[in-house]
């Protein structure tokens, strides 16, 4: 059986939204209990989603920036720290690379906004994936709906000026993904 062709995208338009939406639906609420009204909250309408489509159209999944602001709220960093979230990937999708490819268009988008890194939270459980993209833990583990998270940040370079937010790591099985 041939691995899945799938590239990653920001997520412009509605469509795009509620296929981001389902996902997260679907690993947040669905496998993992989350309450409904907690996961989506009013940062989603200001967010860089990303999502992560088969060829076929299939959403695998998704992820989200915050910026700005609401990055700021969220992280209580400063405003050059960029917060990474809500990432979720399908279950059939799992092993082939797309959380990866995920993180490293949410850390474009990152760049391209001139931001000089990304916090996030991370389930415990998935702390190895992170330290491997190069994330590093700090502060006390803390509950989020009833999960134990732990913060982690990773230093990203800003893009210069005039620069192309191609993600070259994030090309997968032969479909390239532009942020």
């Amino acid at each position: 059986m041939s691995t899945p062709r799938y590239a990653v995208r920001v997520a412009e338009d509605p469509t795009d939204r509620e296929a981001c939406f389902a996902v997260r639906k679907e690993v947040f609420v669905g496998e993992q209990g989350v309450p409904e009204d907690l996961e989506y909250d009013a940062y989603d309408a200001g967010a860089v989603h990303v999502l992560a489509v088969r060829e076929d159209g299939v959403p695998l999944g998704t992820g989200r920036l915050l910026y700005g602001e609401a990055a700021v709220a969220q992280t209580g960093a400063g405003p050059s720290v960029g917060c990474l979230g809500r990432l979720a990937v399908a279950g059939q999708a799992r092993g082939l690379g797309v959380g990866v490819a995920l993180v490293r268009a949410i850390e474009d988008a990152a760049r391209a906004r001139g931001l000089a890194a990304v916090d996030l939270h991370a389930q415990t459980h998935a702390l190895g994936f992170y330290e491997r993209l190069g994330y590093e833990a700090y502060g006390p583990e803390c509950l989020e709906a009833g999960i134990p998270h732990q913060g982690m940040r990773r230093s990203v370079q800003p893009l210069a000026a005039g620069a192309e937010t191609v993600c070259p790591w994030s090309c997968v099985a032969g479909l390239s993904s532009v942020v």
